[in-house]
């Protein structure tokens, strides 16, 4: 199988980039998951990221939006001595704080979905990439994400974050021209 060279011979990273990376995902757990773990990645790689994911998902309640709105300082004191997970209290609070955004602007919208992929009106972005050069760390469509979820009041979700939120949920194909999984050759 042609692949991505980023995964390179990482098997939960071939995975990843195998079975979700790039792939439209339009189910609001799972775009807060992958909301949250970007937020996380910051300063980061996503390998590390990545390997602590299962981790992630037992601390963070499954992603459950509702639940995580709902954590407290003692909370927040036990996921800061949780060696499972990134343990930074401006990424753990940024992520309570976050979920409580998703959740009004799953009120305002109807849903997450709606909202995010809103950006890129509905439809994924083709990019077609030869290298990893060619990929950006931002655009001018993650800068306009960027500045409405910070109007919104969301932390951790920088223009690179949320590029990287849209790589990974599917809004933007920026898998290889001559990788198995890109959407369209």
């Amino acid at each position: 199988m042609k692949r991505c060279p980023w995964p390179a011979d990482d098997p939960l990273m071939i995975k990843y980039h195998d079975e979700e990376w790039g792939r439209p995902l339009h189910d609001d757990r799972k775009l807060f998951e992958f909301l949250i773990l970007e937020s996380f990645q910051a300063g980061l790689s996503w390998r590390i990221v990545l390997h602590k994911r299962e981790n992630f998902r037992k601390a963070f309640s499954g992603f459950d939006a509702n639940k995580v709105s709902k954590f407290n300082k003692k909370k927040v004191a036990a996921l800061l001595n949780d060696a499972g997970i990134i343990r930074n209290r401006l990424k753990i609070e940024a992520a309570i704080n976050n979920a409580k955004c998703f959740l009004k602007i799953r009120k305002e919208f109807g849903s997450f979905d709606k909202y995010v992929w809103g950006f890129v009106k509905h439809q994924t972005i083709l990019n077609k990439p030869k290298s990893l050069k060619d990929l950006p760390a931002k655009t001018r469509i993650s800068d306009t994400m960027s500045e409405d979820m910070g109007k919104r009041g969301f932390k951790f979700r920088g223009s690179t974050i949320c590029y990287a939120f849209m790589q990974a949920v599917g809004m933007v194909d920026d898998h290889m021209v001559d990788c198995d999984c890109k959407q369209s050759k």
